[in-house]
């Protein structure tokens, strides 16, 4: 009997991660979803398993290596083998360069590159040992406009940002020729969150002209590149409102 695949999930937010879990879970893999606090991923969980669903729900911080080693090696030995890893944690928190703490700047480069190198370290070990069976494997990081370029009073999330995008450029060229997917996903433009909603009502009021970026049709995207066949992946792809300048 064939184990389910697992998809993990880091930073299972409310919007882009669950939508992503959500769809990979219909997909018929294993969701495993992570968040801080497991509290905060109930509400997924039962809408996952409302969907007949399979999801596990991980309190985790992505920036220990302990924790994330123990996590690993957890979904691993109880759940199934992680056919897919998602890394999506985003720490986006603008600041003056003037007034930027030291301290600030260095949790930005852990949550939004650290964690990813954490993360796809301990994922990569479990891959390439199976690289030659696996039917597909996919390691996707999240970026975001700063992955192109600083923007005033986003020097941190930028630096962290530009640096996970030559983390996923480094792991596709030495993981690529082992069987391993790696890709980097470039979300240009305002999604549909809360955060949103409540921050830039005026962009928010958009959505009716399909003016900021779904997180359903960012999840299918995500599903594609990890179901492209290996004689054409795509490395990086941008995603972007129709009405977005760029």
């Amino acid at each position: 009997m064939r184990t389910t695949p697992v998809a993990l999930i880091i930073g299972a937010g409310d919007a882009t991660g669950s939508a992503i879990a959500r769809r990979f879970a219909r997909g018929g893999y294993a969701a495993c979803v992570t968040r801080r606090s497991a509290d905060k991923l109930q509400s997924l969980k039962d809408k996952i398993e409302g969907e007949d669903g399979i999801c596990h729900a991980f309190g985790s911080d992505a920036r220990k290596e302990e924790e994330v080693v123990a996590l690993v090696e957890q979904i691993e030995s109880t759940i199934g083998p992680i056919e897919v890893l998602v890394f999506n944690i985003g720490a986006n928190a603008p600041s003056s360069v003037l007034d930027e703490t030291a301290r600030k700047y260095f949790k930005i480069w852990e949550m939004a590159c650290f964690s990813g190198f954490l993360n796809g370290r301990e994922v990569a070990k479990r891959m390439v040992t199976r690289a030659s069976v696996a039917r597909r494997q996919s390691i996707i990081f999240t970026g975001a406009t700063a992955s192109l370029r600083g923007g005033a009073n986003f020097a941190a999330f930028s630096g962290a940002k530009m640096a996970l995008r030559a983390l996923a450029q480094s792991m596709a060229r030495e993981l690529g020729p082992q069987g391993i997917h790696v890709a980097h996903s470039i979300i240009d433009g305002a999604i549909d969150t809360a955060f949103i909603r409540d921050t830039f009502p005026e962009r928010y009021a958009l959505k009716d002209q399909d003016g900021i970026l779904n997180p359903d049709h960012i999840a299918d995207a995500y599903w594609m590149l990890h179901e492209q066949p290996r004689d054409a992946w795509t490395h990086e792809l941008d995603l972007r409102p129709y009405m977005e300048k760029f």
